[in-house]
């Protein structure tokens, strides 16, 4: 068995985190109850890489839920599939709101609520006989997702080093921001991805926004639901290229530090193999704002699910590595998913950097962050290690 652990923070986070869990539940035909229900092979083969097996039989996900808010746990432990998660062990709440700083996320001014998710990362990571590494849903945009997020990515790394981590991190707009500190929260969060994660799949709302069949928060979530389902097809279906975390992490970032990937969800319904690829790339699929059509893509893949002819493939997808899975999403009887490590990522962080720093020269806002605990050395660091990103990125244009 070659194990991972989900860990899910903040609101974002584990609303998109549950979307999940349902989503790969239905497709490994698990119920509510953590109940298998059907007879096929293929759906018991690597269910081991994201469930438990209790004693009686059910299974239940390898799940850590964790919000300063109770709010969100709280309607998770109530909703119908929240008895898959025993309460006793998996999820924990805080009694009070970050306020999308930063600073509080990090600093901890709840050191109950980080012992509480350290001790239960140790408690499943001592269940696990072969662990890959570790999952991580959140959003960079508030205080809990990105500086409680950034707490743990540091202790991940420094207990365990040679385990991968992988993040599926959402952002706000890179036009209009929706809280003036975002900027900070967004850069800040992106210093602690760049040192401590080895893969980190990025989403954008705006983009996700301007899809033409989305229009409220729950439909975001489930599309960024189903990416991460189709993205790790490839952990939990057997024959899959990239069958592993590992495998995964070495092919799509190539440059250790370059390792931020864009993302599309295509339906596939009566389109040909060339109509296919247009569609891929096509900006009410994609769920970064990066062209595709234009700039260097360092590496891609593909996914196919669903019962799809393989005559062709190749020739119409010959610079994507493409893998095939029988099972299908819910949402789509065949659908493809494309994963890949695009240049155009380097013009999303100029223009968050940019913000950060007419902000910080000026000062502004400053004080509230800093009152948390936060020093000015870490505004510089992450300042400085995100210019040295993009001068990766331009170095090897």
């Amino acid at each position: 068995m070659r194990e991972i652990i989900h860990i899910q923070l903040g609101e974002c986070g584990n609303r998109i985190g549950s979307k999940f869990w349902n989503c790969i539940s239905d497709e490994h035909c698990i119920d509510s109850t953590g109940i298998y229900f059907d007879q096929s092979d293929l759906c018991l083969d690597r269910i081991h890489t994201y469930f438990d097996q209790t004693s009686d039989g059910k299974y239940r996900p390898r799940a850590i839920l964790a919000d300063f808010d109770p709010d969100m746990i709280n309607s998770i432990r109530n909703s119908s599939f929240g008895k898959q998660f025993p309460s006793d062990q998996m999820i924990i709440a805080g009694e009070y709101s970050c306020a999308s700083n930063w600073g509080v996320g990090y600093c901890l001014q709840n050191f109950e609520l980080a012992d509480l998710v350290s001790n239960k990362i140790r408690q499943q990571v001592e269940l696990c006989d072969n662990l890959q590494g570790f999952q991580m849903t959140h959003s960079l945009i508030g205080g809990t997702g990105s500086g409680f997020g950034s707490f743990i990515l540091d202790q991940l790394r420094d207990e365990y080093p040679d385990r991968l981590t992988m993040t599926f991190s959402c952002l706000s707009s890179s036009e209009i921001p929706e809280r003036v500190i975002e900027p900070y929260n967004i850069v800040l969060g992106l210093h602690h991805l760049i040192e401590n994660c080895d893969s980190s799949c990025l989403f954008d709302n705006e983009t996700l926004f301007k899809r033409r069949f989305s229009s409220t928060f729950e439909d975001l979530n489930q599309i960024i639901a189903n990416v991460i389902s189709g993205i790790t097809t490839c952990f939990r279906f057997p024959d899959q290229i990239n069958g592993d975390m590992r495998k995964f992490t070495t092919y799509s970032s190539p440059y250790i530090r370059l390792h931020f990937l864009a993302s599309s969800l295509t339906p596939m319904s009566c389109l040909s193999l060339s109509e296919l690829r247009k569609q891929m790339f096509d900006n009410t699929n994609l769920m970064m704002p990066c062209n595709f059509q234009q700039g260097q893509c360092h590496a891609m893949t593909s996914i196919f699910r669903g019962q799809i002819s393989l005559q062709k493939i190749d020739e119409y997808f010959p610079d994507s590595k493409t893998t095939f899975c029988r099972v299908p999403l819910k949402e789509f009887e065949r659908s493809l998913t494309m994963i890949g490590n695009h240049m155009g990522m380097k013009e999303i962080f100029q223009i968050f950097l940019k913000k950060f720093t007419t902000m910080f020269r000026r000062k502004l806002y400053i004080f509230g962050l800093c009152r948390s605990g936060l020093d000015e050395m870490e505004f510089i660091e992450a300042e400085n290690n995100l210019n040295d990103l993009i001068d990766e990125y331009q170095s090897i244009e």
